[in-house]
């Protein structure tokens, strides 16, 4: 499997897709080197794990956004796509790995940039970026009121997507995993990195969370990504992952199904870890910029802090 790699690389970005040939181009589109700033110096991969679309995706389509991009499919995928990312992490080359459990995010453009610094910067960090949905409200909420691809291609062309790539702040709101902003406890990222070694350390993504879109299998990654021992959390300021509409089972469900969803997931997080899941509070380090667009975000992020000193104890 490792023999169509043809130079070993520093990063590895693992990115699962099922059944998204509307959003996956532009998220890989979002991390081709003719849309990521600043990212010249870095040697990076992109590996497309495709967990049983069907018709699949294909390698072609992949490879068109630059050679440092793969592809591998699975057939006979299991619903979960824990097994696609343990399995990605096999088939890729970095040092350095970043696992995005849904490829229907873009990133913003400094994403590269920032993250490969953090290792520069750090010996054993785990990196963080917020998570973001496109659209008026949290897409539970927006698909319930219309709100639906057409008005979300029509919000991307309205903002010069992908050339003026930061605007993306502009237009849309904080992930529920990640509502409380910049400065307080977050649940999740969906860009997560750290080292090969430290993966492996930490088991990978567990495959006992085998419900239908994996479940809180991220959040519980992440929460044991940040609390490992004398690992710094660097959380990227500037940069995100924004959430395309694509009828996902964790953030296009609608309201009640929704509801109905995280019930199940909870129950499945406790029966395998014996607890209820809570956000790791371990304080990050911030690295990165501020652009325009990201103000408004930061500075009602830093009244919710302001008025939750607690939230870190």
């Amino acid at each position: 499997m490792l023999g169509f790699f043809r130079k070993p690389v520093d990063l590895s970005f693992i990115v699962i897709t099922y059944n998204m040939d509307r959003e996956l181009p532009r998220t890989l589109q979002s991390l081709s080197r003719r849309y990521q700033l600043g990212a010249d110096g870095v040697n990076y991969e992109v590996v497309v794990v495709d967990n049983g679309s069907r018709p699949p995706f294909g390698r072609e389509r992949v490879e068109a956004h630059g050679d440092n991009f793969r592809y591998l499919y699975l057939e006979n995928a299991p619903p979960s796509p824990a097994y696609g990312l343990n399995q990605g992490v096999k088939n890729s080359r970095g040092a350095i790995v970043c696992l995005m459990i849904d490829g229907a995010r873009i990133a913003s453009p400094g994403l590269v940039r920032w993250a490969s610094g953090a290792f520069r910067i750090f010996d054993d960090p785990t990196v963080s970026v917020l998570g973001w949905h496109l659209g008026p409200q949290l897409q539970n909420y927006s698909v319930a009121e219309g709100y639906n691809q057409g008005k979300e291609d029509a919000l991307l062309a309205g903002i010069g997507f992908p050339q003026e790539g930061y605007r993306l702040f502009e237009i849309a709101v904080l992930a529920a995993s990640c509502q409380d902003g910049w400065f307080l406890p977050m649940g999740e990222s969906n860009a997560i990195f750290l080292r090969r070694e430290s993966f492996w350390n930490l088991g990978g993504y567990d495959e006992r969370f085998d419900l239908a879109g994996g479940g809180l299998v991220n959040l519980d990654f992440y929460r044991r990504a940040v609390l490992r021992d004398k690992a710094e959390l660097v959380t990227l300021l500037g940069e995100g992952v924004f959430h395309q509409i694509h009828g996902g089972i964790a953030t296009n469900s609608g309201e009640a199904q929704w509801q109905q969803n995280i019930q199940s997931w909870r129950a499945q997080y406790k029966e395998l870890r014996g607890v209820d899941f809570a956000p790791p509070k371990k304080r990050p380090i911030y690295l990165g910029t501020l652009p325009t667009a990201v103000l408004p975000s930061l500075e009602e992020s830093a009244r919710k802090a302001a008025a939750n000193p607690a939230a870190w104890e």
